[in-house]
C-alpha cells in the first residue's frame, strides 16, 4: 500500500504565505534537529531529515513552489529528490555554508577535530591609510607651492627590517595552523576553515621579539616630506601621495598618505570656481567722467579703462586673471565689480558747485533713473 506524502508547508511547519526567509529559517531549526549527526543510529530521525530536505528543495526554488501550490505532489515529477542524497556538499545537494551559515558551534558545542592544510606563502597585510590636513595662502593655491611637511607614523623597524624578530632570529612556523595561516574543523562530512587564532592567519610567530619595536616589526617616527601644492587647488581637495601611509605587516606595502588642503580667505579676493572676484570704489567724478585705474590681480598689477557713466555695481572682465584650471589648460578670469562712492562730507565750494550741477540739469533725469520712473507710473499711477 502506497504511503500517502504529506504536505511540504506542514512538513516544514509554515503557512502556505510564508516568505522564502521564513521557509530558509524554519529548515535550520528542523535541520539542526534531526540531523543524522546528532541522531547517530536514529532511522527515523534520519527520515524525517530527508523529509524536511525534500520539502525544503521544493519550497526554496521560486519555480518548483510555484508548481507545487498548483498541482501539489504531481507538479514535482519524478527523481525530484535523490534519496540518501548526502554529498559533499551537504543534504540533497545543498551547500551546508549556504544554509546554515557560520552555525558549527550549534552542531557540534564549537568542538571538531583539527585538521591543518598544507601550508601557503603569507603576503602581508597592506598599512593603513594617512591623513593629514594643511593650509595654504590664498595666493599659494593659486601659484602653486611646494611645502615641507613632518609626517608622524609608522615606519618599518630598521633593527629587525620589519619582521618583529630579534635580530639573529626569525619567525617561526604557527605550531598551530602549521603555517597555512588557518585551521580547519572536520566533523563527518563538514569541514568549516577559520583563521588561526595564534598567528592571525600569518602563518608564522615571533619566537624572540625585536626589543626595539617589541615585536610589532614598527616604530613610529616623524618623516619630513616635501608636498607639491599644484596651482588652482581648491579649499577642501585633497593629495594623494602613493606609499607614504603607515608601514604594512609582514611584507606588506604600505598606505597612502592623503593631504587635505585647507585655503585660507583673502582680504580683498573671493574665490568662486576658477574665477576671481573684488570690488574697487571709484569716485562720482570718474564714474561721471571716465577713468583709467589701476587694478591689483593674484599675478600683477594692470590698468583697467572706466568708460564715462559707469554705475555703480557694473562688473568688468579681465580675463586669464583667474585661478588656474586644475585639471585643465589656462585660467578662469578676474571679475571686478566697481562701487562709486557719494562724498558724505561737502565743503562750502563743493556744494555751491553741486548746486550750480543741479541748476543746470533741472528736470533732466539719467536714462536708469527716467526707467524706473516709468515703471512707477505703470504699476501705482500718474
Amino acid at each position: 500500500m502506497a504511503t500517502t506524502k504529506r504536505d511540504y508547508y506542514d512538513i516544514l511547519g509554515v503557512d502556505r504565505s510564508a516568505s522564502a526567509d521564513d521557509i530558509k529559517k524554519a529548515y535550520r531549526k528542523l535541520a539542526l534537529k534531526y540531523h543524522p549527526d546528532r541522531n547517530a543510529g536514529d532511522k527515523q530521525a534520519e527520515e524525517h531529515f530527508k523529509e524536511i530536505s525534500e520539502a525544503y528543495e521544493a519550497l526554496s526554488d521560486a519555480q518548483k513552489r510555484q508548481a507545487y501550490d498548483q498541482f501539489g505532489h504531481a507538479g514535482m515529477g519524478q527523481g525530484s529528490f535523490q534519496e540518501g542524497g548526502f554529498g559533499p556538499g551537504g543534504a540533497a545537494g545543498f551547500g551546508f555554508e549556504d544554509l546554515f551559515g557560520n552555525i558549527f558551534e550549534d552542531f557540534f558545542g564549537g568542538r571538531g577535530q583539527r585538521r591543518g592544510r598544507r601550508p601557503q606563502t603569507f603576503r602581508g597585510v597592506a598599512g593603513d591609510d594617512l591623513k593629514l590636513r594643511v593650509k595654504v595662502s590664498f595666493k599659494d593655491a593659486a601659484l602653486g607651492k611646494t611645502i615641507q611637511l613632518n609626517v608622524p607614523k609608522e615606519m618599518s623597524c630598521e633593527q629587525c627590517h620589519g619582521s618583529g624578530a630579534k635580530a639573529g632570529t626569525q619567525p617561526i612556523t604557527c605550531p598551530e595552523c602549521e603555517g597555512a595561516g588557518e585551521v580547519r574543523y572536520q566533523q563527518g562530512f563538514f569541514s568549516i576553515a577559520r583563521t588561526c587564532p595564534k598567528c592571525q592567519g600569518q602563518g608564522k610567530v615571533i619566537g624572540s621579539p625585536c626589543q626595539t619595536c617589541h615585536g610589532s616589526g614598527h616604530v613610529r617616527q616623524t618623516k619630513k616630506l616635501e608636498i607639491n601644492i599644484p596651482a588652482g587647488i581648491d579649499h577642501g581637495q585633497s593629495l594623494r601621495v602613493t606609499g607614504e601611509g603607515h608601514a604594512g605587516y609582514q611584507g606588506g606595502s604600505p598606505g597612502d598618505l592623503y593631504v587635505l588642503v585647507q585655503v585660507e580667505d583673502h582680504p580683498f579676493f573671493q574665490r568662486e570656481g576658477e574665477q576671481v572676484m573684488c570690488e574697487i570704489p571709484i569716485t562720482f567724478v570718474q564714474a561721471a567722467l571716465g577713468t583709467e585705474i589701476e587694478v591689483p590681480t593674484l599675478y600683477e598689477r594692470v590698468n583697467m579703462s572706466i568708460p564715462a557713466g559707469t554705475q555703480s555695481g557694473k562688473i568688468f572682465r579681465l580675463r586669464g586673471k583667474g585661478f588656474p584650471r586644475l585639471h585643465g589648460y589656462g585660467n578662469g578670469d578676474q571679475l571686478v565689480k566697481v562701487i562709486v562712492e557719494v562724498p558724505m562730507h561737502l565743503n562750502a565750494s563743493q556744494k555751491k558747485l553741486l548746486e550750480e550741477y543741479a541748476k543746470i540739469t533741472g528736470d533732466k533725469v539719467n536714462p536708469m533713473r527716467q526707467g524706473f520712473l516709468d515703471q512707477m507710473k505703470k504699476l501705482f499711477g500718474a
